[in-house]
């Protein structure tokens, strides 16, 4: 006789030495960047609401605890297999791997290797066991990072992904000596219910049952609910009429929005309702509350409860707070997430904002704008806007400065309420004024270089700067002809081959050769067939094809500057020190850094915030 038993249990009783398995059927890994960043959020808040630097480890005990969810298994033949929930358990593997490394040498953090895999006769395997997975997790138990460029598993490479933006965005606020207390909250106090079948019609009959069967209200129908139920004076008709309208604009948006991506709706209300109306943000301190920009999660219950900051107050204000305020704010969320995915001509900021993760440029543009704004101003300032954020995120990256949604969040949130509502000549001033004070400059750019965890970011800017000098010397190419996932996949290249005996004559240490490699000055982008076949070859060699390749590479050898008008005449007009290198000595590889230096200095000069720019 079957039986179904619903059990809570902590990460610690979940995890430890347990072993699931997530069988071929199921579908991807599919976490994205915003998941994570909402996930740490939520638990920064938590176990924040209640740690003291001063307390003891065991008061962690009493903490809040935190419920993640729940998720389904079956157990065939004395092996569990994950139904419901591969997920979240996946996503807390990988947390647990980061904290490992971050906890590695330092004393006093509760060992979590237990929870990561289990090891029976000698041999070790992940808890979360999926064969094709294996060698990646592996890499990142060891090493912390793993290449998965080309790979041909996408839960791989979204995994490798997701771990990189664990490493990005995991709070400050957590690792430092807090990181011991956090662990132990973590593992003990997070808790998931596990529904536990004993075959897989049982285990499939509970899935079905919870997705498909009794389906409560979610937070928009909840919304609409309330929204509509305002709409409650004049007589029947007008009232039925403004209802009928109401909903039918409610309609059209939503299905726009679920038709982009699953749950677009709520990113978008909760988008929405922080750039134009949330004034406070959780402090980042022991017994700090949730604020506006957190409650907002709770959409549905935060505009209910706000109704008179939002001007909620008559029957024709919740009217036209559906058919005018979301209708029109609806409208260009959907416009900007369009460019987002497809270089759009006069959007491709938007675009280039995306490649880099900045998860809240949407929020940041929408704050400016205001209802009656038309559609050359909406243009407008949300150009101005997107253009200051990549002025602000490369500024960042030439520092060696995360630009996460954690790194950033607080700083974008009170930007986000200085510039709500400005017209264009005043968001321009403001906007200018803020990058003229910041700490963080291009110059940067003279000392900047590949390291363990920016080859991604490093790839973005050769990007950047590969196309810029294509496009301005005339050549049919743009940003994505460089980007993964559109045809060749294009990889940096370092110019000098990885073999110091051909440089002890420039530098007394190995460690210096290397170095000096890394520097950014040091690298191009090439196809990842031909990077792999060029990588040992010396640079005498391998200047000779760089002149096949893209414009920026082949600048190197004197045959791209032979009867090429067009790159002859950008060379004029910008005055960028480009030159052939017939070798690639230490002094070649520091003039080409200074070039580097100069062609950043024009992408991102912070006149393009001027109109026309």
């Amino acid at each position: 006789m079957s039986t179904i038993q619903a059990q809570r249990k902590t990460v610690r009783q979940l995890l430890d030495n347990t072993k699931y398995r997530i069988d071929f059927y199921q579908r991807e890994y599919e976490w994205g960047r915003r998941n994570i960043e909402e996930l740490l959020e939520d638990f920064e808040g938590k176990f924040l609401s209640a740690h003291d630097p001063d307390h003891e480890r065991s008061e962690v005990r009493s903490y809040p605890r935190y419920f993640l969810g729940t998720i389904i298994t079956v157990t065939e033949s004395g092996q569990k297999h994950i139904v419901d929930g591969q997920q979240r358990l996946t996503t807390l593997t990988l947390l647990l791997l980061h904290i490992q490394h971050l906890g590695d040498g330092r004393e006093g953090i509760a060992d979590l290797k237990t929870l990561i895999f289990s090891e029976s006769y000698g041999t070790k395997s992940f808890n979360i066991y999926v064969p094709e997975r294996v060698d990646c997790m592996q890499e990142l138990l060891d090493n912390g990072c793993f290449d998965a460029s080309g790979h041909r598993d996408l839960s791989v490479r979204n995994l490798v992904s997701r771990y990189e933006d664990l490493q990005e965005s995991f709070p400050d606020s957590l690792s430092g000596n807090s990181l011991p207390f956090f662990v132990d909250w973590l593992i003990d106090n997070v808790d998931l219910v596990e529904i536990e079948a004993y075959t897989d019609d049982d285990a499939f009959t509970i899935f079905e049952t919870m997705n498909d069967r009794g389906v409560s209200l979610g937070p928009v129908d909840m919304l609409k609910g309330y929204l509509l139920a305002n709409i409650n004076s004049g007589d029947e008709n007008t009232i039925h009429e403004k209802k009928t309208e109401a909903n039918k604009v409610w309609k059209q948006r939503i299905v726009q929005l679920i038709d982009i991506a699953p749950k677009e709706d709520q990113n978008f209300f909760k988008i929405w309702l922080r750039a134009k109306y949330a004034q406070s943000t959780r402090e980042r301190h022991k017994g700090a509350v949730n604020r506006d920009f957190e409650n907002i999660n709770r959409f549905h219950r935060w505009v209910r409860d706000e109704k008179q900051r939002l001007g909620l107050n008559t029957s024709q204000s919740f009217y036209e707070f559906v058919t005018k305020h979301f209708d029109r704010y609806a409208g260009h969320y959907l416009n900007m997430y369009s460019a987002s995915t497809t270089l759009t001509k006069g959007s491709e900021e938007i675009y280039y904002n995306a490649c880099n993760n900045f998860t809240l440029q949407f929020m940041l543009a929408m704050a400016p704008i205001q209802l009656d704004d038309d559609n050359d101003t909406v243009a407008e300032k949300i150009r101005i806007v997107t253009t200051f954020i990549d002025i602000y995120s490369a500024r960042r990256i030439l520092n060696f400065k995360w630009i996460s949604y954690n790194t950033v969040q607080y700083a974008v949130f009170n930007l986000m309420k200085a510039i709500r509502n400005l017209d264009v000549i005043e968001l321009r001033a403001h906007l200018r004024e803020y990058l003229d004070r910041m700490d963080e400059k291009l110059d940067a750019a003279s000392s900047f270089y590949l390291h363990g965890r920016n080859s991604g970011l490093v790839n973005y800017l050769l990007s950047r700067i590969t196309a810029y000098v294509e496009q301005q010397s005339g050549m049919n190419t743009n940003f994505v002809t460089y980007t993964r996932g559109n045809g060749a996949r294009f990889e940096l290249e370092h110019i000098w081959a990885d073999n110091y005996e051909n440089h002890t004559d420039e530098f007394d240490s190995e460690d210096e050769f290397h170095r000096l490699r890394n520097y950014f000055g040091g690298l191009v982008l090439l196809p990842r067939g031909t990077n792999q076949s060029f990588g040992a070859a010396p640079y005498e060699d391998k200047v000779n094809h760089y002149v096949k390749e893209n414009l920026l590479a082949a600048s190197l050898n004197h045959k791209a500057y032979e009867k090429n008008p067009n790159f002859s005449n950008f060379l004029a007009r910008s005055s960028l020190q480009f030159k052939p290198h017939a070798q690639f000595k230490r002094d070649d590889l520091m003039e080409r850094q200074e070039l580097y230096r100069q062609i950043c200095e024009q992408i991102w000069n912070p006149d393009r915030l001027l109109a026309g720019n």
